[in-house]
């Protein structure tokens, strides 16, 4: 082929491309502009209201002890189970071997002595489910989502992990091993550190609420403290076994009586009596050092109620106004109007116990001060300084209300719904009653609720972050006295 030929088809593909271009441009640059009916100026309607349905379910008492309940639900083939133990570390953990919870947790999926982990993985994956387990502080959890069919096979599954787990010493070591590597790494976030050192510092460490793991603890777990945990826990007595989907109630009773037979094993109830929370100390920054970071990390707050508190509607009012919803004060003002943050948010960590309120988030560097004095604002101005306005009080009320019928919107979510009134102990009409109990809370209500609980002298600030940039600004608000914490929550001296 001659170079002129070659050097010719560039430029015909060249024109090809062109016609091509202009072809389609052609008919869309001779189209006018199509005039819409619908009327931006309006704000459209709102849509119809969520509707709570709260299912049926019974409630009955296995040969073994454990509570079954079950709610039928035909939609589709698919099955709920869950076994809920009330209890957790915080009941039978050691100071020492703090993390064990955990640890054990992922122990019950490293083998049984019937199958080793990888054979419980593949079986599990041939019956398309999978079998979720953890321990927490104040409860535990074992449970799956199958198809109706595949509900017996699953549940054996389950039963061998429950009652014959080999917890392989190689399995333990290789969960140390990542549990010390995360610890190291939670150190490099300020987000981490914040929540790790804010325990400690409203609690101490005397209290099961103020101690979190350590390369200490870790390091300390043996393979016996595992089986010893394991043995005094997880028995029927204190367990809820809880059934949702498509099942008949006298049917899924019988088929767990038979497939849990071996389950009968014993131990001591757990028992919810901490010990007293240490004196809250006037309001307080306790700064741990972060050289060089981008961000600084806010956990601010103190202990709080137990869920059985009288105040907790007027709690849940207050808090939704306060941090626990996208439009509230502190997100609108420290996120929204001053551009300090991605997000800010505020909670009630309800348990048995007294657990913390707490506010926070991740803050630009540079705008700490500015933000610390912005949050304490809002913690003291919502007792009163600050009143609330009824359009804040009904939008919050609103925001409960409406978001409550999501929680049964799948058989996973009735089953949680429905575990959580007896882990709670709550009446068997809670949720029938939830809006009105919601609705009469007043603002007087809510102001009343801040001045008790949310006490703006005596409040715990945590910040992590660059101490070269922010000390100082932060020195200069006189919020309070600043002391300098450790990454593990340690005085400076």
């Amino acid at each position: 082929m001659s170079n002129r030929i070659r050097s010719a088809l560039p430029q015909r593909g060249s024109r090809l491309l062109l016609l091509a271009a202009l072809a389609v441009a052609g008919p869309l640059a001779a189209q006018q502009p199509v005039k819409s009916a619908f009327d931006r100026s309006v704000v459209p309607p709102a849509g119809k209201l969520p509707e709570l349905r709260v299912p049926t379910w019974t409630t009955t008492t296995l040969s073994n002890g454990a509570k079954l309940i079950v709610s039928e639900r035909h939609t589709l083939p698919l099955v709920s189970f869950s076994i809920t133990w009330v209890g957790g570390g915080n009941q039978y953990v050691a100071a020492d071997r703090w993390g064990l919870a955990g640890m054990l947790g992922s122990m019950l999926t490293e083998g049984t002595t019937h199958r080793t982990g990888d054979q419980l993985a593949n079986d599990l994956l041939a019956l398309g489910t999978s079998i979720n387990t953890s321990v927490g502080g104040e409860s535990a959890y074992m449970g799956f989502l199958a198809l109706t069919d595949r509900l017996e096979p699953t549940l054996a599954i389950l039963e061998d992990m429950l009652v014959n787990p080999t917890f392989p010493a190689e399995a333990l070591e290789r969960l140390r091993a990542r549990t010390l590597v995360q610890l190291a790494q939670a150190r490099d976030r300020t987000s981490a550190v914040a929540q790790r050192v804010f325990p400690g510092v409203v609690y101490s460490e005397a209290h099961p609420y103020g101690r979190v793991p350590t390369e200490a603890t870790i390091k300390a777990i043996t393979r016996e403290d595992v089986v010893a945990f394991h043995k005094a826990f997880f028995t029927p007595a204190h367990a809820i076994i809880t059934v949702v989907g498509d099942v008949n109630p006298a049917a899924v009773r019988a088929l767990i009586e038979r497939v849990l037979a071996p389950w009968t094993a014993t131990g001591p109830a757990p028992s919810f009596a901490y010990p007293a929370v240490p004196a809250a100390a006037p309001t307080t920054i306790y700064l741990v050092d972060k050289p060089g970071a981008a961000q600084s990390s806010f956990a601010i707050g103190l202990a709080g109620p137990p869920r059985d508190t009288p105040d907790y509607f007027a709690l849940q009012v207050l808090n939704t106004i306060l941090g626990g919803q996208f439009q509230s004060r502190l997100n609108a003002d420290i996120r929204e109007q001053k551009g300090y943050s991605y997000g800010v948010s505020s909670s009630f960590a309800f348990g048995k116990g007294p657990g913390p309120f707490r506010a926070g988030g991740d803050i630009i560097t540079t705008k700490t001060a500015s933000a610390l004095i912005e949050f304490v604002k809002h913690l003291r101005g919502i007792g009163g300084a600050i009143p609330v306005t009824e359009e804040e009080l009904r939008t919050a009320q609103d925001n409960l209300v409406q978001g409550l019928p999501e929680r049964f919107g799948s058989v996973g979510g009735v089953a949680d719904a429905l575990t959580s009134l007896q882990l709670e102990a709550l009446p068997a009409d809670y949720y029938q009653t939830f809006a009105q109990h919601v609705r009469v809370v007043t603002a007087a209500d809510v102001q009343r609720a801040a001045q008790r609980y949310i006490d703006g002298g005596h409040l715990a600030i945590v910040i992590v972050g660059d101490r070269k940039t922010i000390e100082e600004p932060l020195r200069a608000t006189a919020i309070g006295p600043i002391v300098m914490l450790d990454v593990e929550g340690k005085p400076i001296r």
